[in-house]
């Protein structure tokens, strides 16, 4: 249960104002059909953060636990100092006619690749070994980020301090690195 709730509020707060989050906005202004964008972007979510959970899970089966801790840690510190670095996207490409889902589902998975959440669930899945409540857990705070930003698009965007969520998600982060140099000696 733990991975799970940390997985979630790790990846929600990490969200806010990420480039991920920024195309939710443009898809949603774009596009105009809410529901299509939401289900690409969790199956997106879903596959993209599935493949770096199993990479977290092997990689903690590849090392001893006193590397994997300080990997961990310093993953964590590392995406602290990252969460404080507002993202855009990199430029505004034409949408091309393959649907509202697909084009959605393709963006974001893409997208994410190397993105601050996508290693986030590397590390979470090496801290916890546990697959599939990270999975879970990182989908529904990617979930929890977005939906509002597809709902309510630039209306949120201008209401929610930005700031103040990335420092929030920052001490987050660096609270997930001290917890895993610091914890029990059954935690890597």
């Amino acid at each position: 249960m733990e991975a799970l709730l940390f997985s979630t509020a790790i990846v929600a707060l990490a969200e806010m104002g990420d480039k991920t989050q920024l195309l939710s906005f443009v898809l949603a202004a774009r596009l105009k059909r809410k529901l299509p964008i939401i289900l690409g972007i969790l199956f997106a979510t879903l596959a993209n953060h599935f493949l770096a959970g199993y990479f977290g899970t092997w990689l903690a089966s590849q090392l001893s636990p006193g590397i994997l801790k300080w990997i961990i840690a310093l993953s964590f510190f590392a995406f602290g100092v990252w969460a404080l670095k507002p993202d855009k996207l990199e430029d505004d490409r034409p949408l091309h006619g393959a649907g509202v889902f697909m084009t959605t589902l393709i963006a974001f998975f893409f997208v994410e690749m190397g993105d601050k959440t996508q290693l986030a669930t590397v590390a979470l899945a090496a801290r916890y070994e546990s697959l599939v409540a990270v999975v879970l857990g990182t989908t529904l705070g990617m979930m929890i980020a977005n939906i509002p930003a597809v709902w309510l698009g630039e209306t949120l965007a201008h209401r929610v301090n930005m700031k103040l969520m990335r420092w929030f998600a920052a001490g987050l982060f660096v609270a997930l690195g001290l917890l895993a140099l610091y914890a029990g000696e059954n935690a890597p």
